[in-house]
């Protein structure tokens, strides 16, 4: 089932409100296999904000989203279930560690810039979402402009009265100007059909040079208020220089302007702080390297530091950006670890109670593997028969090798380190090596993979333990 998702933001929230929680499951299906609990819980978490916003104003302010915990593995799906919902949903998504951070007064990187990071790529994206809009116009204009520079408009006729003869303006008239304009529209035809590509013309291109200085200051840049790039045009002025270039590049470089100057950088601002605050998603990956409450010395001592620094903005916060201030309370929180040694316990009580919703990822199965190979939108064999595709190479997997190659990477990661079904890659690559290396020579062939080929290049690796613990 396809589900389309428009930009238009009262038509996406229409599309978004039709899905239900078992539509939303079915479409992170299409991109993850089994851990069918965490879907369900994310799926849960995303359909309660659109009821959420049909609530009444007093009552929306007080329901807080339910944060997410997902206890499993490496590799079993716990970043691409975030990413994809996220997606779905359109909205602002980050992943960030929380091994990153440092408590307050250690050096290392401030908690807040998590939010500062989430506004950046909400500007980002309802940036690219208005040049989509704005693109048609920006190109007239930009092609307006350089058939400007290509024929200069026509200086306007004197003011003086001029001799006609029979309705016929003899001293630069309307007669001039028809000549000019049908100048103009054969120029035009020819621009648009690329014959005036490799012509040179001079155009005024704004200096993106400024004086070098240093700033010397105990806090650091992420806290700074001032926005110093957008400062320094209006500081030292927005100075041009003339510059030769190619048709086909000036009339890329003026699309460029025009856009820049149709879109309204106050209300992508606007939107793209309601959609943080209202509608973003942050992916707090290795939360399990910072729980730990005991007291003592060295490296661990941080641990409670980096947890209490993360609780307020998890609680929700209003926290000063470049933007303006930016309110936390409705951000979807998503935590992750394998808590291996440590286990969600092991967190601070207060933020314990922030992620009421706890769900345990499965490790991957020998069958599980072989449906990440082949079921997934752009599973690993669609990807690899593609790429050769683009070589002339037909590439064909039989069932047969597909389990062979799951079997392989099941067993490996038994053997060694599970990294779960991060490890087809590297399998997928050791297979695939010489095909890849010989495909540039083999076009036009149809190459049929199976499972002795599969057994042929991974089985001295595989006999070989200590090879095959740097290898695969």
């Amino acid at each position: 089932m396809a589900i389309y998702l428009p930009s238009n933001a009262e038509e996406e929230q229409l599309a978004l409100d039709e899905l239900t929680p078992r539509e939303i499951v079915v479409e992170l299906d299409k991109h993850v296999i089994g851990q069918k609990d965490a879907k369900r819980a994310v799926a849960i978490a995303l359909r309660n904000r659109t009821r959420r916003q049909k609530l009444a104003p007093d009552l929306a302010e007080e329901v807080i989203p339910k944060n997410i915990i997902m206890i499993g593995p490496t590799g079993v799906g716990k970043t691409e279930i975030a990413r994809r919902l996220a997606k779905l949903a359109n909205s602002p998504f980050l992943k960030v560690e929380a091994s990153k951070f440092t408590e307050v007064g250690y050096v290392g990187r401030d908690v807040e810039s998590m939010v500062r990071d989430l506004v950046e790529i909400a500007i980002d994206n309802v940036r690219e979402e208005k040049l989509e809009d704005v693109a048609d116009k920006a190109e007239l204009n930009a092609e307006e402009r350089l058939l400007d520079i290509l024929l200069p408009p026509s200086p306007p006729p004197r003011p003086e009265p001029s001799s006609s003869a029979g309705g016929v303006v003899i001293d630069g008239g309307p007669a001039l100007t028809e000549s000019s304009n049908r100048t103009r529209e054969k120029l035009r035809q020819q621009l648009r059909e690329g014959k005036l590509d490799e012509r040179v013309v001079e155009i005024d291109v704004r200096e993106r040079s400024f004086p070098s200085f240093e700033i010397i200051s105990n806090q650091g840049v992420e806290e700074m208020d001032v926005n110093i790039k957008d400062m320094l045009p209006n500081l030292f002025g927005q100075r041009t220089k003339k510059r030769k270039m190619k048709v086909n590049e000036a009339f890329e470089y003026l699309i460029q302007e025009e856009e820049q100057r149709l879109i309204d950088m106050d209300q992508v601002t606007r939107i793209a702080i309601d959609r943080v605050e209202n509608a973003g998603i942050v992916f707090l990956d290795e939360i399990d390297k910072i729980a730990g409450r005991e007291g003592g010395h060295g490296p661990d001592v941080s641990r409670e530091g980096v947890q209490r620094d993360i609780l307020p903005i998890v609680e929700g916060t209003t926290v000063n950006t470049r933007y303006g201030m930016v309110r936390t309370d409705h951000i979807l929180f998503i935590a992750a670890g394998a808590f291996h040694v440590s286990k969600p316990s092991d967190l601070i009580p207060e933020l314990q109670g922030r992620f009421p919703i706890r769900v345990e990822l499965q490790s991957l199965t020998m069958e599980d593997f072989v449906r990440i190979l082949t079921e997934p939108k752009s599973s690993l064999v669609k990807q690899y028969t593609a790429l050769l595709e683009t070589e002339g190479v037909k590439l064909e997997f039989t069932p047969e090798a597909l389990e062979e190659i799951a079997r392989f990477a099941f067993r490996v990661n038994e053997s060694t380190e599970n990294i779960g079904a991060r490890r087809l890659h590297t399998i997928m690559e050791r297979v695939l090596d010489e095909l890849s290396f010989d495909a540039p020579e083999k076009k036009g062939q149809q190459i049929k993979v199976d499972a002795d080929y599969v057994r042929n290049m991974l089985s001295d690796i595989v006999k070989d333990q200590d090879l095959s613990r740097y290898i695969l």
